[in-house]
């Protein structure tokens, strides 16, 4: 299955479990692999046929932006189920980065895999 991706997508957030994160925004890093097929439109030069980027990344934000999950792997599961059911995506690999939230780290988070299949044939 071919892919279509959106790599380094920053959105603020209101994420974690302690009282202050409950009260500031935090910038989140996302990362987003999506099994398309993407014959079609590479044949035919149709956008109507592509899966639209813009509008994934647009609903992305605006989820993950009014979303009030304590846990990074909550906010995965549910924005996960959302892009399949919406955008009708068959698989997916998303990854969420928390910069900042472990001082010796640049970059804690999760990463999970929903029906895409990886391997050598699925690399980026």
């Amino acid at each position: 299955m071919d892919r279509v991706f959106i790599e380094g997508l920053r959105v603020d957030a209101l994420i974690g479990v302690y009282g202050w994160e409950r009260e500031v925004r935090q910038t989140l890093m996302l990362d987003l692999v999506m099994a398309w097929d993407n014959r079609v439109p590479g044949m035919s030069d149709d956008v109507t046929q592509a899966l639209d980027y813009g509008r994934v990344a647009e609903a992305v934000a605006g989820w993950v932006g009014e979303s009030r999950f304590q846990l990074l792997e909550a906010l995965a599961e549910s924005l996960a189920q959302k892009l399949m059911d919406e955008f009708e995506v068959p698989g997916l690999q998303l990854t969420i980065r928390k910069p900042g939230a472990v001082a010796s780290a640049v970059s804690v988070g999760v990463s999970i895999n929903r029906g895409l299949r990886l391997g050598a044939e699925n690399s980026a």
